[in-house]
């Protein structure tokens, strides 16, 4: 009897303690419809990654800044170059004779069309130009009056066809030395009787250097007076060794950096072969705004590109609670995304998995964007 009344007592305190444990859970851990559904929001945003809110152009302030991924697979090359002016967007102007300079028109950043004056000079040679021109009007209206004067003779029978024929000839080879020094004149930039003649700009642009000065004489070995160039029309210029030749091919993309400025995107346009010193020109055509010509920029181009996995900045793979992951470009901001990363060298690295290479993403500057959603993700907490 005494056993079991122990045991008794024994089990109606632990069916006790039971139903206090069930009750008091109930009390700590309260679960309202409304909170339920606040979850189950919150659940189905985890789901679909989480996003900053913020704008392309508020990142970029910010310094972060969108890259494109691209395909790896080839071998990489880091080339040096420069922005430079694409071909036919930069006249070096010479005049066109020699003589001394009267007046310069223009100074270095004047913007300037076609047929612009840029300096006057005055030369002999164009004073003596304009004179043979002259000269050549001048014998080529008396040789015109002179067949005139024979044909009629010769309709009236006076002189002979012979005498006819020789009077035409001369009045085409007057004709004739009359063009070649009205043209002559024209390549001389139309110089008066006093020999003035204006150098003029055979482009719209903006004029980058001005290499001659008033009371300046310029002769045979030293002409140009100034250079003018067109801005919009620039390229990016790259210096490559001889083994790229066989590597780089027109179409391949880039990506470049210019110090002090955001990332510049382009296409290989052009491959030259090695030259004297076994170099490699690469050109390619920039996508956007990029920097005056003369910047100096560094390329990395994956040669080969398009057989590989995708590869991007390895600044762009952000670690968010555990999981690697990208922040892609959409219209509400930058969403974070999960991904599969594989090998990294030289600042980038493949991603195996979570992108299809048409997104555009956070590269340079991800970390703040990770910040960001940290702080949003603790002012939720509160």
């Amino acid at each position: 009897m005494h056993f079991q009344r122990h045991w008794l007592m024994t089990g109606a305190a632990v069916i006790a303690a039971l139903g206090v444990g069930f009750g008091a859970a109930r009390i700590v851990n309260p679960r309202a419809p409304e909170a339920a559904h606040a979850d189950k929001g919150h659940a189905e945003d985890e789901a679909e990654g989480a996003i900053v809110r913020l704008s392309p152009a508020k990142a970029a302030q910010a310094g972060v800044t969108v890259v494109a991924p691209q395909r790896g697979g080839g071998v990489e090359l880091k080339l040096p170059g420069r922005v430079d002016f694409a071909p036919g967007a930069e006249a070096a102007v010479d005049a066109p004779l020699t003589g001394a300079v009267a007046r310069v028109h223009v100074g270095p950043g004047d913007r300037v069309s076609v047929g612009s004056p840029l300096v006057t000079l005055r030369s002999p040679d164009g004073a003596a130009s304009r004179a043979t021109a002259d000269a050549a009007e001048a014998a080529a209206d008396a040789a015109r009056a002179a067949e005139r004067r024979d044909r009629t003779l010769f309709e009236q029978g006076w002189v002979s066809q012979a005498r006819l024929d020789v009077t035409a000839a001369g009045t085409r080879r007057a004709e004739a030395e009359l063009r070649a020094a009205r043209a002559r004149v024209g390549a001389y930039g139309a110089p008066g009787v006093n020999g003035m003649t204006v150098v003029r700009s055979p482009i719209a642009g903006v004029v980058t250097r001005v290499s001659a000065a008033p009371g300046q004489v310029l002769h045979e070995e030293a002409l140009q007076v100034a250079a003018v160039a067109d801005p919009r029309r620039v390229e990016l210029v790259f210096e490559a060794p001889p083994s790229a030749a066989a590597l780089v091919r027109v179409g391949d993309r880039l990506e470049s950096t210019i110090a002090g400025s955001s990332a510049v995107s382009g296409v290989v346009t052009a491959v030259a072969p090695a030259n004297e010193a076994g170099v490699v020109l690469v050109r390619a055509r920039p996508d956007g705004a990029v920097p005056p010509a003369g910047s100096v920029l560094s390329a990395r181009v994956t040669a080969g590109a398009g057989t590989g996995a995708l590869v991007v900045p390895l600044d762009a793979i952000q670690t968010i609670e555990g999981v690697s992951s990208v922040f892609v470009v959409e219209d509400q901001g930058f969403r974070a995304r999960p991904v599969v990363t594989g090998r990294n060298s030289d600042g980038r690295i493949e991603v195996l998995s979570g992108l299809t290479g048409s997104e555009r993403i956070a590269g340079a500057g991800a970390f703040l964007l990770k910040a960001e959603l940290a702080k949003g993700e603790a002012e939720h907490g509160h």
